[in-house]
C-alpha cells in the first residue's frame, strides 16, 4: 500500500488528497482531445475542402510548430484529464492544454523572431471566410482550449465532499479476521458498520436477575 491508497481497519479505502473520481475531468478531457485533434489535423485535411492557408503551397515547418505541435499537446492534456484518477496527473493535463491553447493564439507572433516558419495566408474569397479560418484554426480554437483547460484546473483545485467520500469509500467485498478471536467478519458496501457480538449470559444468571426484578426466587426441588 502507498500513500495514495490504504485500507483502514474498518474496511474503508483511504485515498490521499490526490485521489479523485475519474469523472471529475472527463467532459473537459474529451472536448480537449477533439479540439486538439482538429488543430493538428486541419493542415492536412483542410485543403481537401478548400479551408486552409495558402492552398497548393508545399508543407512548411511553420505548420508543424504552430498547428500540429500545439494540437498534439492539447490532445495529450485532454487524455490525461479523461483517464486519470490522480489529481496531480490530471492537473498536469490541464496545464498542458492551457499552454497549447495559448500557443495557438500567440504562436504566429513569435514565429518570426524564433525562425519557426509561417503557415501562409488564408485562402478566402470573402472577409467572412477569412475570419472563420482565423477563428477555427488559431485564435478561436486556442481561446476555447485555454478556457476548457482553465475550467478543468479550477475543478481539480477544489476537493469536494464527493472526492472525500470517493477516497474513503468502503471496499466492495473484504474479509477481515480478528486476531484476538480468530473470527472473520464479511464487510460489504451495504453495511459499513462493524457489528459487535452480544455476549449471552448463562440461563441461571438471567433467571436470577429476572427473579430479583419480579420479586420471585427460583425454588429448587427439595429431596424427600
Amino acid at each position: 500500500m502507498n500513500d495514495l491508497e490504504r485500507t483502514s481497519v474498518d474496511g474503508r479505502r483511504q485515498g490521499g488528497r490526490l485521489r479523485m473520481p475519474r469523472s471529475r475531468g472527463a467532459a473537459s478531457g474529451l472536448l480537449l482531445i477533439l479540439l486538439g485533434l482538429w488543430g493538428a489535423a486541419v493542415p492536412f485535411v483542410g485543403p481537401s475542402f478548400d479551408f486552409s492557408y495558402s492552398l497548393g503551397q508545399e508543407w512548411s515547418a511553420g505548420r508543424g510548430w504552430l498547428q500540429v505541435l500545439p494540437g498534439a499537446v492539447a490532445a495529450i492534456g485532454g487524455l490525461l484529464l479523461l483517464v486519470s484518477r490522480n489529481r496531480a496527473t490530471a492537473m498536469l493535463g490541464g496545464w498542458l492544454a492551457v499552454v497549447a491553447g495559448a500557443w495557438f493564439v500567440v504562436g504566429r507572433a513569435f514565429a518570426g523572431p524564433l525562425n519557426l516558419g509561417d503557415v501562409g495566408t488564408p485562402v478566402a474569397t470573402t472577409e467572412t471566410k477569412r475570419v472563420w479560418l482565423e477563428l477555427t484554426q488559431f485564435y478561436g480554437l486556442g481561446a476555447l482550449i485555454v478556457f476548457l483547460g482553465a475550467l478543468a484546473l479550477g475543478r481539480l483545485s477544489i476537493r469536494s465532499v464527493r472526492d472525500v467520500e470517493y477516497g474513503h469509500r468502503p471496499i466492495a467485498t473484504a474479509d477481515r479476521t480478528d486476531v484476538r478471536t480468530g473470527r472473520t467478519d464479511a464487510m460489504t458496501d451495504a453495511s459499513n458498520e462493524v457489528t459487535t457480538p452480544v455476549a449471552h449470559e448463562p440461563a441461571e444468571r438471567r433467571s436470577g436477575w429476572r427473579g430479583r426484578l419480579t420479586g420471585h426466587r427460583r425454588h429448587r426441588p427439595t429431596a424427600v
